[in-house]
């Protein structure tokens, strides 16, 4: 299924991505994480008293996140580096802008199922370049569960959702697309009448830990929530109590930082590593390890520091944690020996399809690598290197850091509108430069 793309297809300014002259000394400070941010902005808005956010990343996801949860009647204050969210009552008769943020459109939308049917539908809308992103079977949800859905044409944005007057308690969806599917119905569902039991009826489910840490924000928020096997969710009614809540570091937006250690040599380090969590880019370490790195936790800091003889290829089923695909990709694409990524068939439905972007920016500075159905097949760095292009981010934020990645070791790779990183990154060019002590 390989393809290619042509280059310069994105719109916006080429970035010099600078290459690494000696080994790394840095700590790197990321910010909060984009999914839990989000997540707990949903959980907010539903909570039975006022929350206050601290840490939370501040980025277009987020921004987008707070205008809809502003459409929708709930008021939100993020003037200052704490957030203060007052639940009210969902509101219909709105518009909302999900933008790029794929945590918007899938989120959402399950919280009009609250609102008064009298106030009329909820239009979603969309970024140009986000409208084609699967979300057939979470709108075939809404509809399972008493709302009536509307779009309008052949693509799926614009959409309308207008709430039922008594939603059933059991739902059927098929997530094999994305786990937000599960996600968006898993924090709406502890407001419903009768809670809501939530089954996954595809054959696979990516990106298990984003479910898992959706269940445990609604667990530590005082909700009960069963699973009596693999692909059932049992959320039974509650109020919410969240009160102040701090937001882990990103640490999938961590994981470029700790790959350059991986590239350049020498050690970066990412203080707030938590001792326990759910984020997928917990992954990192062991697979940083297994292509000859080091990693080591303590007091609280993760320190990758990079191998000696060269990164190693690596087999790896990167199903539950699909996210870290490109920054190991990039890893893969420098590596002296042949690497296979499996379980990644979803991330084609992401910002753009990640594997045939990630296997033509590959083949782009003059590496090979194949996209498969749901794999890519690396061959390793070939014996004469690869070359400067200009490479294309695709209005996708980890592509732009995958590309980031590679110009570490490769000197002339620009990347193509690397301000997508504000999407989760606000200030990634400042920090990356920052890692390799070069001014801005």
């Amino acid at each position: 299924m390989s393809g290619s793309f042509p280059a310069g297809t994105g719109v916006g300014e080429v970035w010099d991505a600078p290459t690494a002259d000696s080994p790394l000394d840095a700590t790197v400070d990321v910010p909060g994480s984009k999914s839990l941010t989000n997540r707990f902005l949903v959980l907010a808005a539903l909570a039975d008293s006022p929350v206050r956010i601290r840490g939370g990343l501040r980025s277009s996801d987020s921004d987008h996140m707070i205008g809809a949860l502003r459409a929708l009647g709930i008021d939100v204050d993020d003037s200052g580096d704490e957030w203060l969210v007052t639940p009210g009552t969902v509101r219909g008769g709105a518009s909302v802008d999900c933008g790029l943020a794929g945590t918007v459109m899938r989120f959402v939308p399950p919280m009009v199922l609250l609102a008064d049917p009298a106030d009329g539908p909820v239009t979603f809308d969309a970024a140009p370049s986000a409208k084609g992103r699967p979300m057939a079977p979470l709108l075939d949800a809404l509809r399972a569960l008493g709302a009536t859905v509307t779009s309008v044409g052949d693509q799926t944005f614009p959409f309308t959702v207008t709430p039922p007057t008594s939603p059933p308690a059991t739902v059927e969806v098929d997530a094999s697309d994305s786990s937000q599917f599960v996600t968006g119905l898993l924090l709406t569902a502890p407001r419903l009448p009768r809670g809501l039991t939530i089954r996954h009826t595809g054959e696979k489910l990516p990106s298990l830990p984003h479910i898992d840490m959706t269940c445990e924000t609604l667990r530590d928020a005082g909700i009960q929530v069963d699973q009596p096997d693999e692909r059932t969710w049992v959320v039974h009614p509650g109020a919410m109590s969240l009160g102040d809540i701090r937001v882990e570091p990103d640490l999938s937006n961590a994981g470029p930082f700790m790959a350059a250690a991986v590239v350049a040599g020498g050690t970066v380090r990412i203080p707030g590593w938590p001792t326990h969590t759910t984020q997928p880019g917990a992954y990192y370490p062991q697979v940083f390890e297994q292509m000859g790195a080091t990693c080591k936790f303590e007091d609280g800091v993760m320190s990758v520091t990079g191998p000696s003889d060269g990164i190693f290829g690596i087999e790896a089923d990167l199903g539950p944690a699909g996210e870290i695909t490109p920054t190991i990709a990039a890893l893969c694409a420098l590596a002296t020996g042949p690497s296979t990524l499996t379980g990644i068939g979803h991330l084609r439905g992401h910002e753009t399809d990640r594997l045939k972007a990630i296997a033509t920016e590959v083949q782009r500075v003059g590496g090979h690598c194949v996209d498969g159905d749901d794999s890519l097949t690396f061959a390793g760095l070939p014996s004469v290197g690869l070359d400067g292009a200009v490479m294309e981010s695709y209005h996708d934020h980890r592509m732009a850091t995958f590309a980031a990645i590679i110009g570490l070791a490769v000197p002339g790779v620009q990347v193509l509108n690397v301000g997508t990183t504000s999407k989760t990154m606000p200030d990634f060019p400042h920090l990356w430069r920052a890692m390799l002590e070069l001014p801005d």
